[in-house]
């Protein structure tokens, strides 16, 4: 077999596997990542880029002003790299250049603008000229080999077997690159996440897979009738009993054979928390089986710690009564804490006698047949088992070394004393599961191709499609379609299907956690009596007492006089009092909850409603509970669930940039910042991020300290900011954007006033147009800046979907994609179907290596024992 590992499953042996593969990836260029790539040039083939004359009067008249004959803003002279062979040295430099053109950012404002026709042929040189594209065989990227992310991990196993494993508790968080967390080039592979692999493979097949072909009968009965009060009403009712009042339980079991059982108890002591006190109450537990008492235990405060208790039965075939009963112990103690226990379950294995024994739950999944009881049966059998298995974990098909070495592994493990072909065949899964081919993304090219760049073949086409819309493995559907090589004949109807299936839910998680940011509004800090102060009218007495409170609360306790102490005290509760009236502001846990759901729900609203994609700049609708709706001053809406609702006419919503999660995640913990929030616009939404702020720059409070006498607006603070040099050039793009939110505040509230002045929210662009507030910005957007946006968004998406970041070869790409957006009404479907269809998504380079990117082979000319 090309790449299973050897069958031990102790620590040292994982170690001593890990150890194994961490050379083999090392070899591969799998750690540190080394692409298969090729690493060929866009433009190999092409003739070397000459800027013609008309282009060169176009750079002279524009652009060398500033950059050329001399002049070198930003350290950057184009002069210089706009002959035959400069220019093709710096495919970077000329990407920026035409991002700039696009976004409207050079030539700067007040300067003369290059005409439409002007534009295009600029445009038209810098990708086919200076970059070198080719229009009529792009490069489709560089390939990194993909590991697996958690998110991905968890979502395979589950549909592969079953199980869902907490991979977010199990394995190291991913890095992040380009804004996602499944890019190739950050997912690395170490020592101890490899480690981790191997003991999550373990863990997993034994949870799941049958080791022996028969074990002792269980009856697990969950469903305790609880007594009440004890005068016999017996109403049905959880099976949870008080510490303080007398009360009992009972459930009935029906055994089906005399013999010797093993009957088992599970419960919990659970307590509720109070304000910090104890709770002195005791109560006895007395368990009993058909009347006969088996356990009498005292319980105390046990801070939610769970019991289980076995006791060994020989019971007759019928009915057998089990009852719990609890006794208060303390009628006279203070309840505090809502003291209580909790029954789980109670178990009947048995009889224990083998002749009773029955198949393990699950048997007929993995073995639906009897184990032969020759040699070569059992191997084909393990064959027949493991071929499939295989096919499926590895998301194409395996070759018959491969299920070989599987059955070799099989008859290894089994022939150890003891051990069993069922054990066997689960560590042959478990081998599967540690395999190259499942842990990383294989990919292949269509076979017998000859072209520069190559289709990859369709069974690597299936997981893309599947890891970009479900962040999972392929389903029986897909595969079917790749055997038959039907899928590229039937790509839209599939993903018309993909996106219908529930497991598109990963899709809008992921893709829109991560875009959008909003997975980071459960974590973020906020400071709500900070925030609400700061929009309160300014009250010198309650700052002269916060500042007299600071200065006392300086003081070391031991100097402070009777009357200080006394002063403190009454400081203390009247400032924790101030602070408490905001406490209905409070960023809580179902709040924020809630506010991811609404910018979940309004992307996945716009992608399978297929709504114009600008409905997520503007819009006369959102998604809201009552929690949410309360916070955003919309009335009408009553309970816990999220639903879409129409807007107030005026309303400022509507839109992702005015959803809480944006308006967050893009604050600081006690104020709003234009700064974050123009940024995250520039980045997110325009596609036009700008150059990383220099070194050591001053705080924006810093500047407020030339305001003196007074608390500043963060308008204000701003432009004191900006006066400085260093400062302006970025925060003239920035600003505009961020202080058009300022109506919002760091909560996501609407606000008017700010320290006591009206909020200011206009502003011009760097593009020239002016606006006032958030709603003429959204306008702009919508009306001059879609072009930008339907880019940008296509960059994140397809960013995304190949687990790489952009290049400069890539523009084309987005280019015919944003073509067909426009094409298609500007519907969330063009977006979709120009992904999946686009030659990055379908094509590959040839590796230097080989014609595939298919993993090598660990095991290549060295002879092991498949237990090894």
């Amino acid at each position: 077999m090309s790449d299973i590992p050897g069958g031990k499953s102790t620590r040292g042996a994982r170690r001593a596997r890990a150890a194994r593969w961490l050379a083999w990836f090392a070899a591969a260029g799998l750690v540190g990542w080394c692409g298969l790539d090729g690493r060929a040039s866009a433009g190999d083939d092409l003739a070397p880029a000459r800027a013609s004359d008309a282009v060169e009067a176009i750079l002279e008249q524009y652009c060398y002003g500033c950059h050329g004959l001399g002049e070198k803003k930003g350290g950057l002279a184009l002069d210089e790299v706009a002959d035959e062979e400069a220019a093709r040295s710096a495919p970077k430099v000329w990407h920026a250049v035409i991002k700039n053109l696009r976004s409207g950012i050079m030539p700067p404002p007040g300067k003369p603008k290059p005409t439409a026709d002007e534009f295009r042929r600029l445009e038209e040189w810098i990708k086919y000229g200076a970059i070198g594209i080719d229009s009529k065989d792009p490069d489709p990227g560089r390939v990194t080999v993909r590991r697996l992310n958690r998110v991905e991990y968890r979502n395979t196993i589950r549909d592969l077997i079953g199980v869902d494993y907490d991979t977010a508790s199990e394995f190291p968080p991913d890095d992040s690159g380009h804004g996602f967390d499944n890019i190739g080039d950050v997912l690395t592979l170490s020592p101890l996440l490899l480690e981790k692999y191997l003991a999550a493979a373990d863990a997993i097949i034994s949870r799941t897979v049958p080791t022996v072909s028969k074990v002792v009968a269980e009856q697990v009965i969950h469903g305790f009738r609880r007594d009440g009060d004890g005068k016999g009403k017996g109403e049905a009712g959880p099976a949870s009993l008080s510490y303080y009042e007398a009360s009992t339980a009972s459930a009935v079991g029906v055994v089906e054979h005399d013999g010797r059982y093993q009957l088992i108890l599970d419960l919990s002591a659970n307590e509720r928390y109070v304000d910090g006190q104890n709770d002195y109450n005791r109560c006895r537990l007395v368990f009993r089986a058909d009347g006969e008492e088996l356990l009498r235990r005292e319980f105390v405060r046990q801070e939610g710690k769970s019991f289980r208790f076995e006791f060994d039965r020989d019971w007759k075939s019928g009915p057998h009564t089990l009852t719990v009963e609890v006794q208060p112990l303390t009628p006279d103690e203070k309840r505090v804490r809502s003291l209580s226990i909790r029954i789980r379950s109670a178990t009947l294995r048995g009889p224990m006698d083998e002749r009773f024994w029955v198949r393990p739950p699950d048997y007929a999944k993995f073995f639906p047949r009897a184990v032969p009881a020759d040699a070569d049966g059992r191997r084909l059998y393990a064959r027949e088992i493991l071929g499939p298995f295989a096919e499926r974990a590895f998301r194409r098909p395996v070759d018959d070394a491969t299920k070989d070495r599987l059955a070799a592994l099989v008859e290894a493990v089994s022939s150890r004393d003891g051990a069993t072909f069922e054990a066997g065949v689960a560590q042959a899964m478990a081998a599967v599961l540690t395999s190259p081919r499942f842990l990383f993304r294989e990919e292949t090219v269509e076979a017998g191709s000859t072209d520069r760049y190559p289709l990859i073949d369709e069974y690597a086409l299936a997981s893309r499609l599947s890891y970009f819309l479900w962040s999972s493995m392929p389903d029986a559907e897909l595969i079917r379609l790749a055997g038959a090589h039907k899928l590229r004949a039937n790509l839209q109807a599939q993903v018309d299907r993909m996106l219908a299936d529930p497991r598109s839910g990963e899709f809008i998680r992921n893709f829109v956690g991560q875009w959008l940011q909003a997975r980071d509004v459960e974590a973020v800090v906020i400071n709500a009596p900070a925030v609400m102060s700061r929009d309160q009218k300014p009250d010198p007495e309650a700052e002269a007492r916060r500042n007299r409170f600071r200065e006392l609360n300086r003081k070391p306790p031991e100097t402070l006089s009777e009357a200080e102490n006394k002063e403190l005290q009454q400081a203390r509760g009247s400032l924790f009092g101030s602070f408490r009236r905001f406490r209905e502001f409070e960023l809580t846990g179902d709040l924020r909850r809630a506010m991811r759901r609404e910018t979940e729900m309004y992307f996945e609203h716009v992608v399978r409603e297929n709504r114009p994609l600008l409905d997520l700049l503007d819009s006369d609708y959102t998604f809201v509970n009552e929690r949410l709706a309360k916070a955003y001053g919309i009335e009408g809406v009553a309970g816990d669930s999220m639903r879409r609702v129409t807007l107030p006419k005026e309303s400022p919503r509507g839109g992702v940039l005015t959803q809480g999660t944006v308006l967050t995640v893009t604050s600081n913990p006690d104020r709003t910042s234009p700064v974050k929030r123009g940024l995250y616009i520039l980045d997110n939404i325009l596609g036009s991020p700008p150059a990383p702020p220099p070194p050591n720059l001053p705080a924006l409070e810093d500047s407020g300290k030339k305001a003196a006498g007074r608390n500043p607006s963060v308008r204000e603070l701003m432009t004191l900011h900006r006066s400085q040099p260093s400062c302006v050039a970025c925060h003239a793009q920035m600003d505009p954007l961020g202080l058009a939110l300022e109506n919002f505040n760091a909560l996501g509230r609407w606000r008017d006033a700010e320290r006591a002045g009206p909020v200011d929210a206009s502003g011009k662009l760097v593009s020239g147009e002016s606006f006032v507030g958030i709603r003429e910005l959204k306008k702009l957007l919508v009306e001059n800046h879609r072009r930008e946006f339907y880019r940008c968004l296509t960059e994140k998406l397809l960013t995304y979907a190949l687990g790489r970041g952009l290049e400069a070869y890539d523009v084309e790409a987005v280019d015919l994609i944003v073509g067909r957006i426009e094409g298609g009404e500007g519907r969330a479907s063009a977006l979709i179907a120009g992904i999946v269809e686009s030659v990055p998504f379908q094509k590959r380079r040839r590796s230097t290596t080989a014609d595939s990117a298919k993993l090598p082979d660990p095991d290549a000319g060295r002879a092991s024992h498949p237990s090894e």
